[in-house]
């Protein structure tokens, strides 16, 4: 049987850390989010972008600092534990997994939508199985895929940029920055586009298959957020200035409808094709944080101790691999779990939230905790700012993690 030993190997880099981050956030997001955040903001679409950038720089740091200290596997499960207690660790790792394992499906569904609508069910089973196929033959096989997967993403979005800000439709008048729609408007665009940026946690969660993790993380987290940032800023104007903002709000592909606009059509199968790509990209991974967040939490006995085995060849968790994977499937062969997922951005910010909280307490210097600081608020501003139900979802979750870890401590203290 392969090994009991739960230890990975340190294999990444500084660039494979930044790849791996920029797969996570340069995924099918961009190709969808621009629109609901549009809706919610009208004109003040960039000023969301920018306030969902600087929660997301906060947490970033915050990442980075505790992913120094505490380069392990499971990401803020792991710093919760440390810092705040098992309680906030287990919580964080609870919404994380669980709204994770949603987030995949969603994208496994989203990858067989493009690829071919009449069979999304099975195309996506397909890409879940292949993906964990490739992440089962270990970490390198995943960042050299997430390379390719990237490469070809910036390639389609670098073309819609061009394609949009050269067309004879663009219009530097349609980028005036206001806030139409108010304050909590402009909040509630900036917490769905705080999820397309919450990819970089994917380094942190790696933490252990890290080479000189004091090194790397900080320098690979935040070069991964400034890039994906700069791309965001640079599709959001091109598409704005095709469409403006009651355009992109309305528009069902934001991405697809503005290069149609800017008389290209011939590139919408190109974006179509770069959608799928990307969704593929979030979904890989999003499979490895996913699995590397179980193997933690399975270490510490909240999820069944088998699935922290770590494969002596491959060096991978291959039973938690195995096992999201399978449960992924499941659930993209039989829901359709698309229009469902709204608790998954409530769940990331609740993560970060303790890692935010986990950070303040690193040094007392008051430096040190003004971003901390302002993360926090930021995270739980813009998760209480989302749509009603996704908030409701979202706290149910919680609450149902924080009710099993309570039946467990007392079935525990029952049983001494």
């Amino acid at each position: 049987m392969a090994g009991s030993a739960s230890s990975l190997r340190r294999t990444l880099g500084v660039r494979d850390a930044v790849v791996v981050g920029l797969g996570s956030m340069i995924g099918a997001g961009v190709f969808s989010a621009l629109g609901p955040a549009a809706r919610a903001a009208g004109s003040g679409l960039l000023v969301g972008l920018a306030l969902a950038a600087v929660v997301a720089y906060c947490n970033a740091m915050s990442s980075a600092r505790l992913a120094a200290r505490y380069p392990a596997s499971g990401g803020t499960y792991v710093y919760g534990r440390e810092r705040l207690g098992d309680f906030w660790g287990y919580l964080a790792g609870w919404a994380f997994v669980v709204g994770k394992t949603a987030s995949c499906a969603a994208m496994a569904l989203t990858v067989g939508t493009y690829v071919w609508p009449g069979q999304a069910h099975a195309v996506a089973v397909a890409a879940v199985v292949a993906l964990t196929v490739v992440n089962y033959g270990g970490i390198q096989k995943s960042a050299w895929l997430t390379r390719v997967i990237v490469a070809v993403v910036l390639a389609v979005l670098a073309a819609v940029v061009v394609v949009c800000l050269a067309s004879g439709q663009s219009d530097a008048g349609r980028l005036d920055v206001g806030v139409p729609t108010g304050v909590g408007g402009v909040l509630q665009a900036a917490g769905l586009l705080f999820f397309a940026f919450a990819g970089y946690a994917r380094i942190a969660t790696l933490g252990e298959e890290v080479r000189d993790p004091a090194r790397t993380i900080p320098r690979a987290i935040p070069l991964a957020l400034g890039i994906t940032l700069a791309v965001y800023a640079c599709v959001a104007v091109a598409v704005l200035s095709v469409l403006g903002a009651d355009g992109l709000g309305h528009a069902s592909a934001p991405l697809a409808d503005a290069v149609r606009a800017a008389g290209a059509s011939g590139l919408v199968p190109v974006v179509r094709v770069g959608a799928a790509v990307a969704a593929l990209g979030s979904l890989l991974a999003l499979i490895l944080g996913v699995s590397r967040t179980t193997l933690a939490m399975a270490r510490d006995r909240h999820l069944p101790g088998a699935l922290a085995a770590v494969h002596p060849r491959f060096q991978v968790p291959y039973r938690a691999e195995l096992a999201v994977g399978a449960v992924v499937a499941v659930l993209a062969a039989t829901v359709d779990v698309r229009g469902a997922i709204g608790f998954s951005s409530f769940g990331v910010l609740a993560y970060y939230a303790v890692a935010n909280a986990a950070a303040w307490t690193l040094s007392p210097a008051p430096l040190s905790r003004a971003l901390p600081a302002l993360g926090l608020l930021g995270c739980v501003t813009l998760a209480f700012a989302l749509p009603a139900a996704s908030v409701m979802a979202g706290a149910a979750v919680l609450a149902v993690g924080a009710g099993a870890f309570g039946v467990r401590r007392w079935v525990a203290a029952r049983a001494r």
